[in-house]
């Protein structure tokens, strides 16, 4: 290890650093309750904009009215702009916690350990934020037409005075049920978009492999379409939409590792502790043995050889 890489010299006793813990949860708190109190002073405009696909995709049905929206419960309205303030609050603050948990955990890492965290770091908001993104504009609005293509036209939809023997089906939606609907979708989203992030980190620190998470491809498969069955309405469309966009950041964290384990290879060569020649001499004796005339017809090497072969193929 370089004299760069050594660990920054700290020899508090274990008092002083749960002090210093407590301190940063304190001010991260802090932050989080700052950020709840503003977006509590606007929850009416945060509301109108997460309403937004709901009333677009009515407006598009020909219903251009009001959204719908009803409180069932005397306070509902209340708990609805709480829920709108822990969202916006975290959202607002994370930054400021994110920054608080890196001073805390960077002096104890070196220094080459840190420039490898901290890129994660940044890059893990951005990829919730486009997750929470994707799912605002392009999977909400889907799933509210798939949900409201179930209403029916008669005495709640119709001003015709014929309609008025049709048990008509209109939305008038609980405004906390909806918003919570809007949360799943959009937290559910941003946490999926964080697999390449958390996958390239476990990579880096030599936890998963690009050659082991290529190999659990098909169980991966599985796993994504429960996922996609239990944080998705029974919309086949949405579900199909979040299979196709988990298993493609799948696929990306399997290049992403990829990488990361070449940059390693790389750098472990040039630190030579790589033997380029041993290597060879292994190959040369494995390609001598494959050429043993014994060893050909051996039953139990043909089967090693199509073992190896149909790993290779996976």
């Amino acid at each position: 290890m370089s004299a760069q890489d050594e660990i920054d010299d700290s020899s508090a006793p274990l008092i002083e650093h749960l002090a210093e813990l407590r301190t940063r949860l304190i001010h991260s708190a802090v932050a989080f309750i700052i950020g709840m109190v503003i977006c509590f002073t606007v929850w009416n405009p945060i509301f109108n904009f997460l309403t937004q696909p709901l009333c677009d995709a009515m407006s598009a049905r020909g219903q251009t009215g009001d959204c719908g929206l009803i409180l069932i419960k005397l306070q509902e309205g209340f708990f609805v702009a709480i829920s709108i303030s822990l969202l916006g609050g975290l959202c607002l603050s994370f930054p400021y916690i994110a920054y608080q948990m890196w001073r805390f955990v960077a002096p104890g890492l070196y220094k080459s350990e840190q420039g490898a965290f901290l890129p994660f770091l940044i890059s893990s908001p951005l990829m919730f934020f486009l997750g929470a993104s994707f799912a605002f504009y392009v999977v909400t609005p889907l799933a509210f037409d798939f949900f409201l293509g179930f209403q029916q036209p008669g005495s709640v939809l119709s001003d015709n005075p014929a309609d008025n023997g049709i048990a008509g089906i209109a939305f008038q939606g609980s405004a906390q049920e909806y918003l919570s609907l809007t949360i799943k979708f959009i937290v559910a989203f941003g946490l999926c978009f964080q697999l390449p992030v958390l996958l390239t980190l476990m990579g880096k620190a030599g936890l998963v492999s690009a050659e082991g998470l290529g190999n659990v491809r098909k169980y991966a498969v599985v796993a994504i379409l429960v996922l996609a069955a239990l944080v998705t309405p029974p919309d086949v469309i949405t579900q199909v939409i979040l299979f196709v966009v988990v298993y493609g950041l799948y696929e990306i964290s399997i290049f992403l590792v990829r990488r990361v384990e070449t940059k390693r290879e790389a750098r472990l060569r040039a630190e030579g502790y790589y033997d380029d020649e041993e290597e060879d001499a292994e190959a040369a004796a494995d390609a001598e043995m494959a050429e043993d005339p014994l060893l050909k017809d051996d039953p139990l090497m043909k089967d090693f050889d199509a073992d190896e072969t149909d790993k290779k193929n996976d």
